[in-house]
């Protein structure tokens, strides 16, 4: 039992305690005053200082010099004040971004995919886009499926006229121009937005940067980050003339504008006449509608509320940025705006372009997460496949196929620049998949083939930037741009070998596509001998005809590939090649009738026979392949008897040749060889897939069932 007087003691210590606690809360106060007086990490959510700059600029600038608002190192001051909560958690934030082409569309998901890192709010993605960007994005954002992202699209090109009147030397052209015009373009009822470039990578929250909004006055309309060069000082170089600009001017990289009063102030006829008196004695925009934004509020300082300095770092070849931020904490938003972007020389590039990679590699496919507490709907289709994984049984020794059927992946169309011929009647594009194990394979398929083709690849995100280093250091793919690259970002356990194959067919812009795979080489003069054949089959009269392309192999890594059917008869005879699969599945490919295309001289008919599975010539509107089988096994057999059950003709082709190379087993194949329940899983599917045939077909079905009989 303690002693009476112990419980003053006890009292008057922690009396001493609560005093000391409150004693050091304040000086942590005073050191995270010092410290965001200093500029230092958490300085910047801090209400900006509403002074008045000695140099006439609007109150609560955020500079690089030593103003009221910068210390003696260059770094933003902010008041020590609480910073402004962040918006609702569950508050819809817009953005919008102007985008065009091949390149600017893959900058698009970078920057999307560090928003949705950090973001914690629903987001509205308003994209300005070309057709090019439009095709590419529309099916990215489809089959990426993440909850609590809305995607609008407006169409640049019908924007052109409103800015093709203003001369501009940026390497945008016309695109460069677009945010101008952008309170017109965007529904009348939004009333503000955050815009961005393609070339700024977030590192923080962007609800952070929305939360500005509210440091707002009522006559300012835009918010920007000063320019961290001295561009618009005019003293780069000899005879140097820039736009006029406040001081060192703003970037237009990150941009907060207010809609509602730009519509009010009557922005578009602003602009324009600011243009046009500017464009009297300069010939024209060099930094595109950056030129424009800073002669406006050189004009009307009021309209702008300058940003702090972390919300726009900006990487050029001159850039102060340096005076920005003291560490890497301090940093919200990077922005590569030097045409030499991730090669631009810079004090911390490293730091910068290892976070900008971070996210160019970073598994797309983590980040179809849910908000915690606020709605996520989903589109329609994606509710859908929930629901039906929902259904599946993890106990089902299929689980692993019955999941991998229903994953939806993400597919990004034209990953590469892709230029397409003119269309020719009876044009062929070769179509095929590969993942990067495959992709050495490549530039001897482009020296076989010189005509179109349109090929996936099963790639994670960051195979697909290797696969890009691939193309750009190899002069023959490179010089390529008939040739479309489809990715298709890998997610599961098994290979979606059909689902790859039918995102390359439905790419195909021919007439007619020839069905290979990546692992044979087609002869030489095979794409001028199938279009003539095509032609003088007179496939394009409505003719339902799959041409039969010969499949042969040979077991050696190196050898002489045959120039003609005679060379190649030659090389059959002596052993250096077989057909196809002789040793181990000469069901798939027996029907061709090998003895009879020795002596063939004009194309012949061949019976459907069951595993038949050769390579063919098709209409673009052919059936597509099957999704169900995944993995190894009966993906082309199944899509051979679609073509069967739709009354198509087997036409071999006399001249026609195909040879496959020897390459090591795929893991699906290895697996096939040594599990039963791989095996099972497989006959399950080939039993289903029979089931589906009799309710489509009916009675003409029956004849498919002795090839599921079969072992």
């Amino acid at each position: 039992m303690l002693p009476r007087g112990r419980p003053r003691a006890l009292g008057a210590a922690a009396l001493l305690l609560l005093l000391l606690l409150f004693g050091f809360f304040l000086f942590r106060e005073d050191l995270e005053c010092e410290r965001r007086e200093r500029g230092g990490p958490g300085s910047f959510p801090c209400a900006l200082t509403p002074r008045s700059p000695p140099d006439g600029r609007p109150r609560g600038a955020a500079g690089l010099d030593g103003d009221q608002q910068v210390d003696h190192q260059g770094h933003n001051r902010s008041d020590c004040v609480p910073p402004r909560p962040l918006p609702p958690k569950c508050e819809l934030l817009h953005v919008a971004i102007v985008c065009a082409g091949h390149k600017s569309s893959r900058d698009v998901i970078t920057l999307v995919k560090s928003m949705l890192f950090y973001r914690k709010n629903p987001l509205h993605l308003h994209l300005v886009t070309d057709a090019v960007a439009r095709g590419i994005l529309e099916t990215l954002f489809r089959t990426w499926m993440v909850p609590a992202v809305w995607v609008s699209f407006y169409d640049a090109d019908a924007l052109k006229p409103q800015v093709s009147w203003i001369p501009n030397k940026h390497y945008s052209g016309l695109y460069g121009l677009m945010k101008l015009v952008l309170p017109g373009a965007l529904p009348p009822d939004l009333a503000r937005v955050i815009v961005l470039d393609t070339d700024v990578t977030f590192a923080s929250d962007i609800a952070e940067l929305w939360a500005l909004f509210a440091h707002f006055s009522d006559e300012q309309v835009i918010g920007l980050v000063e320019n961290q060069s001295n561009w618009y000082l005019g003293n780069l170089w000899r005879n140097h003339k820039p736009w006029p600009a406040l001081g060192r001017g703003f970037n237009t990289g990150v941009i907060l504008l207010r809609l509602d009063r730009l519509r009010q102030a009557g922005w578009e006829q602003m602009w324009k006449l600011t243009a046009a008196q500017e464009l009297l004695t300069l010939p024209a925009t060099s930094l595109a509608d950056q030129d424009i934004f800073n002669a406006v509020i050189k004009g009307h300082p009021g309209l702008v509320l300058p940003l702090p300095c972390v919300w726009n770092v900006q990487l050029s070849d001159h850039t102060l940025a340096e005076r920005c931020y003291l560490e890497a904490a301090d940093i919200k938003v990077i922005h590569w705006n030097s045409p030499k972007k991730l090669r631009v020389k810079n004090k911390h590039v490293e730091f910068f372009r290892d976070l900008h990679l971070t996210f160019l590699e970073y598994d797309g496919n983590l980040l179809r997460r849910e908000l915690f507490g606020c709605p996520s709907p989903l589109p329609p289709e994606a509710e859908k496949l929930q629901q039906a994984l929902a259904q599946l049984n993890e106990e089902d020794a299929c689980f692993e196929f019955r999941q991998q059927q229903l994953t939806v992946h993400r597919v990004h169309i034209t990953f590469l620049p892709h230029e397409p011929r003119p269309l020719r009647p009876h044009d062929v594009t070769l179509v095929a998949q590969l993942s990067v194990d495959r992709l050495q394979m490549l530039e001897a398929l482009c020296r076989h083939w010189p005509g179109p083709m349109s090929l996936a690849l099963y790639l994670t995100d960051a195979e697909a930037q290797q696969f890009l280093r691939f193309v750009e250091a190899s002069v023959v793919l490179s010089s390529r741009k008939d040739v479309a690259y489809h990715v298709v970002y890998r997610e599961g356990p098994l290979y979606p070998i059909n689902q790859i194959r039918n995102v390359a067919l439905a790419q195909a812009l021919t007439p007619y596509v020839f069905l290979s795979d990546i692992d044979f080489l087609p002869a030489h003069s095979l794409y001028d001998y199938l279009r003539a054949s095509i032609e003088q089959l007179q496939l394009g009269s409505g003719r339902k005809a799959a041409l039969v392309v010969p499949a042969f192999e040979t077991l050696r890594y190196h050898f002489s590939f045959p120039s003609s059917k005679a060379e190649l008869l030659a090389l059959l005879d002596t052993g250096s090649l077989y057909t196809f699969r002789y040793h181990e599945w000469p069901r798939g490919h027996a029907p061709t009738d090998y003895a009879r295309w020795r002596e063939a001289q004009a194309p012949y008919h061949v019976q459907w026979a069951a595993d038949y599975e050769p390579y063919v010539v098709v209409p673009r509107d052919c059936p597509r392949y099957d999704p169900r089988f995944v993995g190894f096994g009966w993906n082309k057999v199944a899509h051979i008897v679609e073509l069967d059950a739709q009354e198509y003709e087997f036409l071999v082709l006399p001249e026609a040749f195909a040879i496959h190379l020897p390459h090591t087993p795929s893991l699906d194949i290895s697996r096939f060889r040594s599990s039963t329940t791989y095996r099972g899983c497989l006959q399950a599917l080939k039993d289903e897939f029979h089931q589906d045939l009799s309710r489509h077909y009916g009675a003409a079905a029956l004849k498919y069932l002795t090839a599921l009989q079969q072992p």
